[in-house]
């Protein structure tokens, strides 16, 4: 059975993550275009899996949240704490190739936010993106997220370095983005 949906969107719901899902996350981990875009270069076994959701979805600070469109798993979406910044997360998300282009990744992400302001009483939320995903760059700006800075050549994906584009967006700037 599906985890109860936490948050409901227009065309999402964002679950909780359960047991049931990890060959979902599984499989869709170890799909090119999700580890490329993510900077996560090795495979992803079961017990590996596991592992992640024992120590960071059940176990960890952030808030991690299974996108689903009619039911059916779509990717996730979490705020992780970022070590430095006090009242400050950073949003990650992956949306699986079927379900992509057609705004689950950004209506989660809003979603997503808006629940670090509203609810969590976040300052910033930062979120990072290379340089060739153009797609993820375009989603953040949409919501009002500002690049805030590059990281020269800083992650290694397909033979070659890249930048990291470092994006934020402050509680204060968020207003009727979050509607």
């Amino acid at each position: 059975m599906p985890g109860p949906v936490f948050l409901d969107g227009d065309e999402v719901a964002l679950r909780t993550i359960e047991e049931e899902d990890l060959e979902f996350l599984q499989k869709h981990i170890n799909d090119s275009s999700v580890w490329r875009a993510i900077g996560s270069s090795d495979p992803v076994n079961g017990p590996q899996e596991r592992e992640f959701f024992e120590d960071v979805v059940c176990d960890g600070d952030g808030v991690h949240l299974l996108v689903a469109v009619d039911g059916a798993p779509a990717g996730t979406v979490g705020l992780s704490p970022t070590p430095d910044e006090a009242d400050a997360m950073e949003l990650g998300y992956w949306i699986a190739e079927g379900f992509r282009r057609q705004g689950h990744g950004r209506e989660a992400a809003r979603l997503l936010t808006n629940y670090g302001f509203r609810q969590r009483g976040l300052h910033r939320i930062a979120a990072r993106v290379f340089a060739f995903n153009d797609a993820s760059q375009a989603l953040l700006e949409s919501l009002g997220y500002v690049r805030e800075g590059t990281s020269r050549e800083a992650v290694f994906v397909d033979g070659r370095y890249w930048d990291v584009h470092w994006y934020g967006v402050l509680e204060s700037e968020w207003g009727d983005a979050g509607r």
